[in-house]
C-alpha cells in the first residue's frame, strides 16, 4: 500500500492542536523519508519528539448497493506511526531524497541534477522509522443488501489513476524529447493499474 502510492497526510501536534499536512514520502525497508525547507512547520514540530501519525489511502472504486445503508468504497489504506529524526549524515540526506524522488517517478533521479548546493543545505530531509502500522482494505461488490426487492443497478464503479499527456515546460526555447522516466510514466498507466 505504501509503495503505490507517493502522497501521504502527517498528522501532529503543536500546542495542542491536532494538524495534518499532505506531503511527499519514500519508503526503504522500515523507514519512510519526507524532505521540505529547513523552514518547514511541520518538519520543525516533528522533531520535538511527538510520535507522527502518517496515512496513505488509495480509493479504487465506488460499491453501489441496493440501499444506502450497504453502499460503500473499495479502497486501501494504511496508518502508520513513529517518531521523526533528523537526517544529518550527508551521505543519507541524499539518499533520502533519492528514496522520495524514486518513489514519485521511477528513474528521474539519474536524469536531473540536484540542485545547487545551497539549496541542499536549505533542504531539510526527515525519517519517521515505523514503530506500528495498521492496514485495512475492502474489496468486492456490495454486501448486507441480498434481501433488498427493488430492481435498481448494483454494482462496483472502479476508479483508476490516469496519466494525461506531458505539457512542456514553455519558458526554454527548445523542445527536448521526452525523458525515459516520463515515458515508463506513460507506459505503466496505460496498463490500467489500479494505484
Amino acid at each position: 500500500i505504501l509503495d503505490a502510492g507517493f502522497l501521504c497526510h502527517i498528522a501532529f501536534q503543536h500546542q495542542g492542536q491536532t494538524m495534518m499536512i499532505p506531503t511527499a514520502y519514500g519508503r526503504k525497508n522500515n523507514v519512510i523519508y519526507i524532505h521540505g525547507s529547513s523552514k518547514n512547520f511541520m518538519m520543525q514540530q516533528l522533531l520535538d519528539g511527538q510520535t507522527a501519525c502518517l496515512s496513505v489511502t488509495h480509493v479504487d472504486g465506488l460499491v453501489l448497493a441496493r440501499t444506502l445503508f450497504d453502499t460503500s468504497v473499495n479502497y486501501r489504506s494504511v496508518v502508520l506511526f513513529g517518531k521523526a529524526t533528523l537526517v544529518s549524515d550527508p551521505d543519507e540526506k541524499i539518499e533520502g531524497m533519492r528514496i522520495i524522488t524514486e518513489n514519485i517517478i521511477p528513474g528521474r533521479w539519474s536524469e536531473v541534477s540536484l540542485g545547487t548546493p545551497q539549496q541542499v543545505d536549505a533542504t531539510m530531509v526527515i525519517k519517521i522509522q515505523i514503530d506500528s502500522a495498521s492496514a485495512k482494505v475492502r474489496q468486492g461488490g456490495p454486501k448486507g443488501d441480498e434481501k433488498i426487492e427493488q430492481s435498481v443497478w448494483s454494482g462496483e464503479v472502479p476508479f483508476f489513476t490516469h496519466i494525461g499527456t506531458p505539457i512542456l515546460d514553455g519558458k526554454f526555447n527548445d523542445a527536448p524529447p521526452l525523458s525515459q522516466s516520463v515515458l515508463d510514466l506513460q507506459k505503466h498507466s496505460m496498463l490500467d493499474k489500479k494505484v
